[in-house]
């Protein structure tokens, strides 16, 4: 790649092994008093930017909750912050699943300004369903369905298979 510096290289290489990418506009109500982006903010990004892919696949997160069958939910997330984001920037959210396992899946996501960095996260969701009881509704932990479940291997690269988790 002529003319490309190595970390450019680098960061497109890194966003086109990527299983999705979502845009994202940087707002007003997204920064801080400092005119930077509020860390937890970046937590929403990548939830928009999962959702997207799910729904690309077909999969709605209300439908999915409706149909009574269950719904995926944050299990586990870690960040690193690399460099700040602020008003009107424009960046690319990527989504990379790590592991399929029979109730969780796990992503690597990362949040772009062209070839920059600028924050890594590792996010697990995993698959609940709701149980009447006598203390109301609850969720509790379940299996991904099979139909959902064959989609998403379908939809990656043949390397990952499920795992246990």
């Amino acid at each position: 790649m002529r003319g490309m510096s190595p970390s450019s290289a680098s960061a497109r290489s890194a966003l086109a092994s990527a299983h999705f990418q979502h845009p994202i506009r940087v707002y007003w109500e997204d920064t801080d008093a400092g005119g930077i982006v509020f860390y937890g903010n970046y937590l929403k990004f990548m939830e928009r930017a999962r959702t997207e892919w799910l729904s690309s696949l077909g999969f709605g997160q209300e439908t999915m909750r409706q149909s009574g069958e269950g719904m995926f939910v944050v299990a586990d997330t870690q960040m690193r912050f690399v460099k700040p984001s602020r008003l009107d920037d424009r960046l690319i959210v990527t989504v990379t699943v790590r592991e399929i396992g029979r109730s969780s899946v796990g992503f690597s996501q990362d949040v772009w300004r062209d070839d920059t960095l600028l924050t890594q996260g590792q996010v697990r969701i995993g698959w609940v369903q709701r149980r009447e009881g006598a203390d109301g509704d609850e969720l509790r932990p379940g299996r991904i369905p099979a139909p959902i479940q064959s989609v998403l291997q379908a939809a990656l690269p043949a390397a990952l298979s499920v795992s246990g988790g």
